[in-house]
């Protein structure tokens, strides 16, 4: 069984893969910003299951909160075989109109925040000459849609250093993979404002619109939680890992087309792009 860090387990997909990590009977440290407020679900399913499970403080966005943890886990632990980088935050708005605070504020927690945490590990990882990384970044580090840039921006920056540390650490027998949620049904959906309707683009309220409907079926983070389990189980190689029922298709859908046709699907009127989603998705959008 193995030592395995998770961040951002408060809810969904870190919650999620904390809890089957822990129910296949892998030692989980399960780390979020404040235990105190965003734990209880995970520690009444680690105590109602008795799984080997603890719930420690990290914030991704600190420097000395990540050393400050790492350091507390490898006393306790003694070593750290797998490392899940799951905790991200949104960032919805037109390139124009999202404050440069907002880019800012993405890319520390969804890219710096990941690299923290791989920078602390992998001493360990490199010297044991074992270890697994997995990089939860989505089907976004591979498309960019309008009024999707801070956090699509921040998904491809990890896609790239993850293609990148792959190359590096696997002489080390130290395994990277990247794991591509689709849409999922996670509390990071409900975070999202609706656009302002004074906005000059009509891209927010689409991508608003996509999500809402798209969660009228919801899939469950546990389905992320199963495909990274599996992951650190079959010892696969294997870079990219797309989950979900949509996944594949929406990156299928962005190969089907040149650079200049996709951009002329996000300039179509409010009722072409009706039209298309309607047909092609069937999903029942309106605007």
């Amino acid at each position: 069984m193995k030592t395995a860090v998770v961040t951002g387990t408060s809810t969904g997909i870190g919650l999620a893969t904390a809890a089957t990590l822990a129910r296949a009977g892998h030692t989980v440290y399960a780390t979020m910003r404040d235990p105190k407020t965003g734990g209880e679900e995970l520690r009444a399913i680690a105590e109602r299951e008795h799984l080997p499970l603890h719930i420690a403080a990290l914030d991704v966005d600190s420097d000395e909160s990540v050393r400050n943890a790492f350091v507390k886990i490898l006393a306790e632990a003694g070593r750290i075989d797998v490392l899940v980088n799951n905790a991200g935050i949104s960032g919805i708005g037109p390139v124009e109109e999202n404050p440069i605070a907002a880019f800012r504020a993405t890319m520390e927690t969804n890219y710096f925040g990941g690299l923290r945490c791989i920078q602390a590990v992998l001493p360990g990882m490199r010297e044991r000459r074992s270890g697994c990384i997995v990089n939860v970044t989505s089907v976004t580090g591979r498309l960019s849609v309008a009024a999707n840039a801070a956090y699509s921006s921040s998904k491809f920056a990890l896609e790239s250093a993850s293609e990148s540390l792959a190359q590096e650490v696997k002489a080390f027998g130290v395994r990277v993979a990247i794991v591509e949620p689709g849409v999922i049904a996670t509390p990071i959906f409900g975070k999202v404002q609706p656009p302002s309707a004074d906005s000059n683009y009509p891209h927010g309220r689409r991508i608003y619109e996509l999500f809402r409907t798209s969660l009228e079926n919801p899939v469950s983070p546990y389905v992320v939680g199963e495909k990274i389990r599996e992951i650190v189980e079959s010892g696969t190689w294997k870079l990219r890992h797309p989950v979900g029922p949509d996944a594949e298709g929406f990156l299928a859908w962005r190969a089907s087309m040149s650079d200049e046709q996709w951009v002329e699907w996000g300039a179509l009127s409010d009722e072409q792009w009706v039209e298309y989603v309607r047909q092609n998705f069937h999903l029942n959008v309106n605007l």
